[in-house]
């Protein structure tokens, strides 16, 4: 648990010098080494309630004597919380892939899944995923658009956009989940930009805008914005 806790706090310190050098913006970014700590996704409690709340997920986890080390919001949902598209959990699918055509952040093509199996995490573009083998991935959801695939920015994003929103995603790097929630609204090229040039991320994947949201007890902070749908959170006994 100390490592991790060491871990978020000198990514954050160095995100935020990074940032400001790079693009004058500032991030949080958390490190996840899958090598060492278990990623899990959550969206829903032993009755079929959702959490909705990451300060509910953590009292859920710590009435089962588990603490809740890092949360972000993991990618859209319906009106009903429900994933608008795939959601695997501990093996599980719970919301089938989605390859529909259709309008908003989701559907702007590619889109993405971010996915953990017993080879490490990876950010795959939806219909690469659904021609994976399924055994062996333990956790996957899906989101759109990707910001990066391999290593090339999303080809409709704009640089000079002026929608700017505070936005999270998740790329990786080898073994580790690099997650990063913007402090400042940002465009997605400029979001993209900093998976890219900043943290040397080849494939990137948003997960929301508006919504976005970070637990983090090293920061000593539980953000609250709007209720969500699907949770990653890693938690310890």
């Amino acid at each position: 648990m100390r490592k991790l806790l060491l871990l978020l706090a000198l990514c954050v310190a160095g995100a935020a010098s990074l940032a400001s050098a790079a693009a004058e913006t500032r991030y949080t970014v958390v490190k996840i080494d899958l090598r060492r700590e278990r990623l899990e996704l959550f969206l829903r409690d032993d009755s079929g309630v959702e959490f909705k709340r990451l300060d509910r997920l953590e009292a859920w986890l710590a009435a089962r004597n588990r603490q809740l080390l890092f949360a972000m919001n993991a990618g859209m949902y319906h009106a009903d919380f429900s994933p608008v598209g795939l959601l695997v959990q501990e093996g599980r699918e719970v919301a089938p892939l989605n390859l529909a055509a259709g309008t908003g952040n989701f559907f702007l093509k590619p889109n993405g899944v971010f996915l953990v199996s017993d080879a490490g995490p990876r950010v795959v573009e939806s219909s690469e995923y659904a021609a994976l083998p399924k055994e062996g991935v333990r956790l996957a959801t899906q989101s759109g658009p990707l910001l990066l695939r391999r290593g090339v920015v999303h080809p409709a994003f704009i640089p000079d956009s002026d929608s700017r929103k505070i936005r999270n995603g998740v790329g990786v790097s080898g073994h580790t989940a690099i997650f990063v929630i913007s402090e400042q609204p940002v465009n997605f090229y400029e979001f993209a930009l900093y998976f890219r040039d900043v943290l040397h991320c080849r494939d990137a994947l948003y997960l929301d805008g508006t919504v976005s949201a970070l637990h983090s007890p090293a920061l000593r902070r539980t953000d609250f914005t709007r209720e969500l749908g699907p949770i990653l959170g890693v938690a310890v006994p």
